[in-house]
């Protein structure tokens, strides 16, 4: 079988160098696989037209938000903590009238402003030492839960 084509400098002829003749059909092209669905030896692409799962592209959690980390925690708290110092200062400068206090036998005269940021901060602990405690009772059941099943 004689080709109208010399053969090339590195050996046999390829059937895809050639076009197809009578005697050879073209070869068929596959049909694309259904989307999502990788074939085998096939390289998988992600699809242009659709995007990326959420779950491959890294920083970002299922619903496409960006993942919260420590350091956007304290960043964010640090931020708020600031604003309320700010409001603190303000409400202080603004009651900067004086009172008098009595508490068990102790009295003495501190700005409105001072005494009701001082009364906040009482009642501020007095709250979460219920929490503290709760928390370490847990810490404490969880540390036995965790060296019984060791």
């Amino acid at each position: 079988m004689s080709t109208p084509y010399p053969p090339p400098p590195g050996g046999e002829p390829q059937p895809s160098q050639y076009p197809p003749t009578p005697q050879m059909p073209a070869p068929q092209q596959p049909s694309p696989p259904a989307p999502g669905y990788p074939t085998v030896g096939q390289p998988t692409q992600p699809q242009l037209d659709q995007p990326a799962s959420p779950v491959s592209r890294p920083g970002l959690d299922r619903k496409g938000h960006v993942r919260r980390t420590r350091v956007s925690g304290v960043w964010i708290g640090l931020i708020t903590a600031a604003v309320v110092l700010v409001l603190l200062i303000i409400f202080i400068a603004q009651n900067t009238s004086r009172a008098s206090i009595h508490f068990l036998g102790w009295s003495g005269h501190l700005s409105l402003g001072l005494l009701m940021l001082i009364a906040t901060v009482c009642g501020l602990l007095i709250a979460a030492l219920p929490g503290t405690i709760r928390i370490l009772q847990l810490r404490r059941s969880l540390k036995r839960v965790a060296a019984e099943r060791m």
